[in-house]
Protein backbone atom coordinates (compact mmCIF):
# COMPACT_ATOMS: atom_id res chain seq x y z
CA UNK A 1 0.00 0.00 0.00
CA UNK A 2 1.42 3.37 -1.19
CA UNK A 3 0.88 7.06 0.85
CA UNK A 4 -1.85 7.97 2.88
CA UNK A 5 -2.57 11.37 1.31
CA UNK A 6 -4.99 14.14 3.34
CA UNK A 7 -6.59 17.55 1.88
CA UNK A 8 -8.23 19.97 4.27
CA UNK A 9 -9.49 23.54 3.10
CA UNK A 10 -11.47 25.74 4.72
CA UNK A 11 -13.18 29.25 3.05
CA UNK A 12 -11.53 31.94 5.14
CA UNK A 13 -8.84 32.56 7.54
CA UNK A 14 -11.57 32.54 10.32
CA UNK A 15 -12.65 29.21 10.26
CA UNK A 16 -9.53 28.07 11.93
CA UNK A 17 -11.03 25.91 14.45
CA UNK A 18 -12.86 24.02 11.22
CA UNK A 19 -9.42 23.48 9.82
CA UNK A 20 -7.78 22.26 12.95
CA UNK A 21 -10.57 19.61 13.17
CA UNK A 22 -10.64 18.67 9.73
CA UNK A 23 -6.76 17.96 10.24
CA UNK A 24 -7.26 16.17 13.23
CA UNK A 25 -9.52 13.63 12.03
CA UNK A 26 -7.30 13.10 8.34
CA UNK A 27 -4.54 12.13 11.27
CA UNK A 28 -6.49 10.06 12.98
CA UNK A 29 -7.36 7.98 9.88
CA UNK A 30 -3.77 7.63 9.11
CA UNK A 31 -2.61 10.89 6.85
CA UNK A 32 0.86 10.73 6.67
CA UNK A 33 1.14 13.42 4.20
CA UNK A 34 -1.11 16.30 4.69
CA UNK A 35 -1.82 19.57 2.69
CA UNK A 36 -4.23 22.19 4.29
CA UNK A 37 -5.30 25.60 2.74
CA UNK A 38 -7.64 28.20 3.76
CA UNK A 39 -8.99 29.73 0.92
CA UNK A 40 -12.39 29.80 -1.65
CA UNK A 41 -13.55 27.00 -3.45
CA UNK A 42 -13.79 28.95 -6.50
CA UNK A 43 -9.96 30.30 -6.48
CA UNK A 44 -6.66 28.85 -7.44
CA UNK A 45 -6.51 26.03 -4.91
CA UNK A 46 -2.34 25.40 -4.12
CA UNK A 47 -2.26 22.50 -2.00
CA UNK A 48 -4.58 20.91 -3.47
CA UNK A 49 -2.82 21.26 -7.24
CA UNK A 50 0.20 20.22 -4.74
CA UNK A 51 -1.49 16.93 -3.34
CA UNK A 52 -2.67 15.69 -6.64
CA UNK A 53 0.96 16.14 -8.26
CA UNK A 54 2.25 14.28 -5.15
CA UNK A 55 -0.03 11.39 -5.03
CA UNK A 56 1.45 7.75 -6.48
CA UNK A 57 -0.03 4.53 -7.35
CA UNK A 58 -1.49 2.66 -4.72
CA UNK A 59 -1.75 5.97 -2.67
CA UNK A 60 -5.12 6.68 -1.00
CA UNK A 61 -6.27 10.69 -1.25
CA UNK A 62 -8.27 11.50 2.09
CA UNK A 63 -11.06 14.51 2.65
CA UNK A 64 -12.96 14.15 5.24
CA UNK A 65 -15.72 15.93 3.48
CA UNK A 66 -17.19 16.34 -0.20
CA UNK A 67 -17.89 20.21 -0.57
CA UNK A 68 -13.82 20.82 1.27
CA UNK A 69 -12.63 18.98 -2.06
CA UNK A 70 -14.76 19.78 -5.34
CA UNK A 71 -16.52 22.48 -5.91
CA UNK A 72 -19.31 21.02 -8.70
CA UNK A 73 -19.42 17.85 -10.20
CA UNK A 74 -17.26 18.25 -13.31
CA UNK A 75 -14.53 19.48 -10.80
CA UNK A 76 -15.04 16.05 -8.85
CA UNK A 77 -15.07 14.33 -11.92
CA UNK A 78 -11.67 16.43 -13.26
CA UNK A 79 -10.24 15.42 -9.97
CA UNK A 80 -11.19 11.86 -9.68
CA UNK A 81 -10.34 11.46 -13.05
CA UNK A 82 -6.52 12.84 -11.81
CA UNK A 83 -6.12 10.58 -8.99
CA UNK A 84 -7.68 7.61 -11.21
CA UNK A 85 -5.15 7.97 -14.12
CA UNK A 86 -2.42 7.89 -10.65
CA UNK A 87 -3.85 4.88 -9.68
CA UNK A 88 -4.60 6.19 -6.73
CA UNK A 89 -7.98 5.71 -4.68
CA UNK A 90 -10.31 8.29 -3.18
CA UNK A 91 -11.66 8.40 0.37
CA UNK A 92 -14.44 10.54 2.00
CA UNK A 93 -14.42 10.18 5.36
CA UNK A 94 -18.10 11.83 6.37
CA UNK A 95 -19.79 9.80 4.15
CA UNK A 96 -17.17 6.59 4.61
CA UNK A 97 -17.34 6.30 0.92
CA UNK A 98 -14.11 4.66 -0.92
CA UNK A 99 -13.64 4.69 -4.52
CA UNK A 100 -11.64 1.41 -5.00
CA UNK A 101 -14.99 -0.28 -4.70
CA UNK A 102 -17.56 0.28 -7.93
CA UNK A 103 -20.98 1.38 -5.12
CA UNK A 104 -18.02 3.80 -3.59
CA UNK A 105 -17.67 4.83 -7.52
CA UNK A 106 -21.09 5.05 -8.21
CA UNK A 107 -22.13 6.68 -4.40
CA UNK A 108 -19.02 9.32 -5.35
CA UNK A 109 -20.63 10.35 -8.66
CA UNK A 110 -24.44 10.65 -7.27
CA UNK A 111 -23.68 12.24 -4.36
CA UNK A 112 -21.90 14.87 -6.65
CA UNK A 113 -24.69 15.22 -8.61
CA UNK A 114 -26.74 15.75 -5.46
CA UNK A 115 -25.00 18.18 -4.29
CA UNK A 116 -25.09 20.44 -7.75
CA UNK A 117 -28.64 20.17 -7.61
CA UNK A 118 -28.88 21.70 -4.57
CA UNK A 119 -26.39 24.27 -5.41
CA UNK A 120 -28.23 25.06 -8.44
CA UNK A 121 -31.66 25.20 -6.58
CA UNK A 122 -30.19 27.28 -4.16
CA UNK A 123 -29.47 29.52 -6.49
CA UNK A 124 -32.75 29.45 -8.66
CA UNK A 125 -34.76 30.37 -5.45
CA UNK A 126 -32.46 33.87 -4.24
CA UNK A 127 -32.91 34.80 -8.02
CA UNK A 128 -36.54 34.16 -7.55
CA UNK A 129 -36.37 35.98 -4.33
CA UNK A 130 -34.55 38.84 -5.76
CA UNK A 131 -37.26 39.29 -8.91
CA UNK A 132 -39.98 39.48 -6.16
CA UNK A 133 -38.21 41.82 -3.83
CA UNK A 134 -38.32 44.16 -6.75
CA UNK A 135 -41.26 43.56 -8.32
CA UNK A 136 -42.68 44.57 -4.55
CA UNK A 137 -39.99 47.55 -4.77
CA UNK A 138 -38.56 46.12 -1.41
CA UNK A 139 -35.02 45.46 -3.47
CA UNK A 140 -32.49 48.16 -3.10
CA UNK A 141 -29.18 46.04 -5.37
CA UNK A 142 -25.57 46.93 -4.22
CA UNK A 143 -24.66 50.19 -2.86
CA UNK A 144 -24.03 52.96 -5.03
CA UNK A 145 -20.63 52.91 -6.79
CA UNK A 146 -17.96 55.70 -6.51
CA UNK A 147 -19.06 56.98 -9.65
CA UNK A 148 -22.93 57.18 -8.97
CA UNK A 149 -21.37 59.22 -6.60
CA UNK A 150 -19.81 61.61 -9.13
CA UNK A 151 -22.49 65.08 -7.95
CA UNK A 152 -21.19 64.44 -4.31
CA UNK A 153 -17.37 64.02 -4.72
CA UNK A 154 -17.59 67.09 -6.86
CA UNK A 155 -19.58 69.03 -4.38
CA UNK A 156 -16.95 67.91 -1.20
CA UNK A 157 -14.44 68.90 -3.41
CA UNK A 158 -15.66 72.47 -4.51
CA UNK A 159 -15.76 72.90 -0.66
CA UNK A 160 -12.15 72.37 -0.71
CA UNK A 161 -11.95 69.01 1.01
CA UNK A 162 -9.29 66.64 -0.57
CA UNK A 163 -9.43 63.56 -2.14
CA UNK A 164 -8.33 61.63 0.98
CA UNK A 165 -11.42 63.58 2.92
CA UNK A 166 -13.57 62.90 0.17
CA UNK A 167 -12.86 59.39 0.58
CA UNK A 168 -13.62 58.73 3.77
CA UNK A 169 -16.79 60.78 4.04
CA UNK A 170 -18.69 58.65 0.81
CA UNK A 171 -16.87 55.59 2.41
CA UNK A 172 -15.10 55.36 -1.40
CA UNK A 173 -11.49 54.54 -2.33
CA UNK A 174 -9.15 57.30 -2.59
CA UNK A 175 -8.73 56.02 -6.01
CA UNK A 176 -12.15 56.02 -7.24
CA UNK A 177 -11.88 59.85 -5.78
CA UNK A 178 -9.28 60.64 -8.20
CA UNK A 179 -10.82 59.15 -10.72
CA UNK A 180 -13.63 60.86 -10.56
CA UNK A 181 -11.57 63.88 -10.41
CA UNK A 182 -9.39 63.45 -13.21
CA UNK A 183 -12.84 62.49 -15.54
CA UNK A 184 -14.44 65.76 -14.69
CA UNK A 185 -11.69 67.52 -15.35
CA UNK A 186 -11.24 66.47 -18.68
CA UNK A 187 -14.55 66.84 -19.64
CA UNK A 188 -14.14 70.68 -18.39
CA UNK A 189 -11.23 71.14 -20.66
CA UNK A 190 -12.83 68.77 -23.58
CA UNK A 191 -16.18 71.55 -23.31
CA UNK A 192 -13.94 74.20 -22.94
CA UNK A 193 -11.91 73.49 -26.40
Amino acid sequence: MGAIVGYARTSTLEQVAGLEAQERDLRAAGVTKLYSEQVSSITHREALQQALDYIREDDVFIVTKLDRLARSVVDLLNIQDVIERKGASLRILALNLDTTTPTGKLMLNLLGSIAQFERELMLERQREGIAKAKADGKYRGRAPTAKAQTDAVMELYSQGIGPAGIAKTLKVGRSSVYRILAATRTTASNASA
